[in-house]
């Protein structure tokens, strides 16, 4: 039973010449420890879903991702249900759920402690079909996810100038929101479901989240005025989002979200295009995760 090394070569901003050096790190990594590997460098998206379905086909007993939330989104999507688990080598712009899990971020420490971790059980979000194991969200964070998508400077520093040039012209929407059958309405600035507790870079937006408990967390963040949102963005960081003016938080097993256009929609930072109704559920224990 090998292991499956799955290198995203531009993840975090970084040069596709950084794949080969990746590699090497990888192969050095592993022979060191003794543990049969096969390395490979992603082509574009879908390929990280590909090699991971080809590797657990194989009989891969872990798959590490090398990359940041969207990578990991693909290879957990992949091994989500089964028992073949994933390891993480942070290497994105925000690095939400490896941070949540305290995976080191020194790549050759955390190919280590996920070649000798025991694998635990962690849940998934799943929106309108598709899964996430860290956040998805409506409003706000996905026009900001597809802004960033289709930039060409990657990394923190693109991704928070990209932030603050959209804040000066987004307009929330409505949204009717229906939980076990009662509905409300909100004209919020963004609808976040969360399974763990952070966007990435430690901007926590839903701090009591937890990625083995069961359920998700639903934040609605309305919006009393630009100005003032603007003001609640370092509860982001202190931990203190639930103490933020029209910031409600509740712990969900499904949700539907609707609204009278198409919604466009993220899951763990890739954006996707949405209809006017949204189910979003959990799937309790539905991956394998190899961290210490």
């Amino acid at each position: 039973m090998s292991t499956a090394i799955i290198i995203n070569p531009i993840s975090g901003g970084a040069s596709p010449r950084a794949a080969r050096a990746r590699a090497d790190v990888a192969r050095r990594v592993v022979d060191a420890h003794g543990a049969p590997a096969d390395v490979f460098v992603t082509e574009g998206v879908g390929h990280a879903r590909e090699l991971t379905k080809a590797a657990a086909a194989r009989g891969a007993r872990l798959v590490l991702a090398w990359g940041g939330d969207g990578t990991i989104n693909e290879i957990a999507s992949a091994l989500a249900f089964e028992h073949v688990a994933l390891g993480i080598v942070p290497a994105g712009s925000g690095n939400g759920l490896a941070r949540e899990l305290g995976v080191d971020r020194r790549a050759e420490r955390a190919i280590a402690d996920a070649l000798h971790a025991v694998p635990r059980a962690i849940d998934m979000g799943e929106i309108d079909g598709r899964l996430f194991a860290n956040i998805a969200g409506i409003g706000f964070d996905a026009h900001i996810a597809s802004r960033f998508a289709a930039a060409t400077r990657r990394g923190f520093a693109g991704y928070a100038g990209i932030t603050a040039r959209a804040f000066t012209g987004y307009v929330p929407q409505h949204y009717r929101i229906t939980i076990d059958g009662v509905e409300a309405v909100h004209r919020a600035v963004l609808v976040t479901i969360a399974n763990s507790a952070q966007f990435g870079n430690n901007a926590r937006i839903a701090p009591g989240a937890r990625v083995d408990d069961g359920e998700l967390d639903l934040v609605v963040l309305e919006e009393q005025s630009r100005f003032a949102t603007i003001c609640q963005l370092p509860r982001l960081f202190n931990g203190t989002v639930e103490r933020a003016r029209g910031c409600r938080i509740r712990r969900i097993r499904e949700v539907t979200v609707e609204a009278e256009q198409p919604m466009a929609y993220h899951v763990d930072g890739e954006p996707v295009a949405g209809g006017r109704s949204l189910r979003a559920r959990v799937h309790p224990g539905a991956l394998r995760i190899a961290v210490r």
